[in-house]
């Protein structure tokens, strides 16, 4: 496993491989809709390459997230996942039950969800 880390002056970078699950620190785990050519991958992020796609937004989000929950490192699949390797993605998908099970935290992240639009259903919804 792969964590994502956010250092105190909030420059995110990957942990080691943690090959131990005695050694894996607490921390949160994203799930998400995917954007078609919009997600950071692995190689993307390790080159520093991913900042213009949207889908780093969602990394900032997560990582922010954690921040606030007390959590230092975070997962998420889009570029944790190392794809270049079968090996790597075919573990990852054996695990990732285990991974979300044991996260100390689950942020969810719609894209295609509008909080506008949730507000104003709510204003107009009466409770009885």
């Amino acid at each position: 496993m792969r964590l994502l880390k956010l250092s105190g002056d909030d420059d995110l970078s990957f942990t080691k491989d943690i090959l131990d699950e005695n050694e894996i620190p607490r921390y949160a785990i994203l799930s998400h809709t995917w954007q078609e050519d919009q997600e950071v991958t692995f190689d993307e992020f390790s080159n520093d390459t991913s900042k213009s796609k949207a889908g780093y937004d969602k990394i900032r989000f997560c990582a922010q997230q954690a921040k606030r929950d007390g959590l230092e490192y975070f997962w998420v699949d889009t570029c944790c996942i190392n794809k270049a390797y079968a090996v790597e993605v075919q573990d990852a998908i054996n695990s990732m039950f285990r991974w979300y099970q044991k996260a100390a935290q689950c942020y969810v992240y719609l894209a295609d969800v509008s909080i506008k639009k949730r507000e104003a259903d709510s204003e107009n919804f009466e409770y009885t």
